[in-house]
Formats: structure tokens, sequence, C-alpha cells
């Protein structure tokens, strides 16, 4: 579970960005602006990040407050499973990033996968639609809903990108260090128990 102190900020955020999008009294838009300060000294507190820095994301987001949707590939070949490593931090995750405005969700699965790996796919099924702060992930600024697509392989080669430095398949036994802020261990071995029963429903929350 994520700290208090993070679910307090976001959820203040939510209400302050909110209220600057539908308030019209002024008095009323100054609270909201005084809420949004509190939430952004909480997440500069506590996450030893520059206060100004938070509010300016916060000055980005503009109408009604949502969750952020990140979306991911899970690639199985015979009984191993697809990992990109990332260039940020040097460890393992499955393929996949933001959602872009234009792109159903399927198909930022497949997109993602292939601009990572250089596999080709087509999404299959929804494996799993988890809410991050629920999920055991470090604690992240934004509130982040997390898509994952059983991709069928169809083509292409292991091929790096700009985010990512080696592509390689690998057994349930033999799972590289993982990226947490993207993906758990208790994901892929659920990914796993989901390729040995493909009747399984569809994981939410």
């Amino acid at each position: 579970m994520q700290p208090k102190w993070l679910e307090w900020a976001q959820k203040l955020e939510a209400i302050a960005q909110n209220g600057l999008t539908y308030s019209e009294n002024p008095f009323d838009l100054q609270r909201f602006q005084q809420v949004q300060q509190i939430a952004a000294e909480i997440l500069s507190t506590y996450s030893n990040t520059e206060e100004s820095y938070i509010l300016d994301l916060f000055a980005r987001n503009v109408g009604y407050a949502t969750p952020k949707v990140d979306v991911r590939g899970v690639v199985f070949q015979g009984d191993t499973i697809l990992l990109v490593k990332e260039r940020s931090d040097g460890c393992w995750t499955l393929p996949g990033g933001w959602a872009d405005i234009g792109d159903s969700p399927s198909e930022v699965s497949v997109r993602e996968t292939y601009e990572e790996s250089g596999y080709l796919t087509r999404a299959v099924k929804v494996l799993a639609i988890y809410d991050r702060n629920k999920q055991g992930h470090p604690p992240f600024l934004h509130y982040v809903y997390k898509l994952f697509f059983l991709c069928e392989l169809i083509g292409g080669s292991a091929s790096p990108s700009i985010e990512t430095e080696e592509v390689g398949f690998f057994a349930e036994d033999n799972i590289p260090e993982l990226s947490l802020g993207r993906v758990t261990p208790e994901q892929i071995t659920r990914f796993f128990q989901h390729h040995r029963d493909p009747n399984l429903p569809t994981d939410f929350d």
C-alpha cells in the first residue's frame, strides 16, 4: 500500500484541480490554490523534490482530475515472458508506457511493445486493470491506472530502442531485477498463472 502522505496529497491535488476548473468565485479560487500549495508542500517534504517542480507539474494539469493510464504488453514465447531493460534505471520491465491521445488501449500495448522490443504482436485479452497505489509499487506523484494486455507474438526480432538497452525472454524462475515502478514480481507471477490457465478472468483493482 502507498504511504498515507501520498494518498492525502493526491486527493488534495485532485480537489484543488477540480475546484480551480469549475469555480468562478475569486475567493474560492484562492482557497483551492491554497489547497494545491499544501499538497505540493506534503509531496516536497516527503519525497525530497523541489516544491517549485511539483507546482509546475500541477499547473500543467487542466480540466477534471483523472488518473494517468499506463499500458503494457504481456508477451509469451513458450514458457518465457518478454522483458525489456530500461536505460533509465538499468532494470527490466514489460514493454509499455503512457497511453497517448488518439490510440486505443490495445493499440498502445502493441505499439509500445514494438517500439521498445522490436517484436510485432496482436492484443488478444486484457489480463489486468490495476490501481497502481494498491499494487506495491514505489510511491509516485501521479495517480495511475495500469492496463496489461496479453499480446500474441506474430513477428519481428529483438531490437532495443532509445528507452531500452536489452530485450529478452525469461523463464518464471529466472526473472531479472525488475523496474518496480513499472512492474512487480507479484504481477509477473500472476501473468504466468494466466499463461498456464487462459480461462482465468481479467484481474482488477
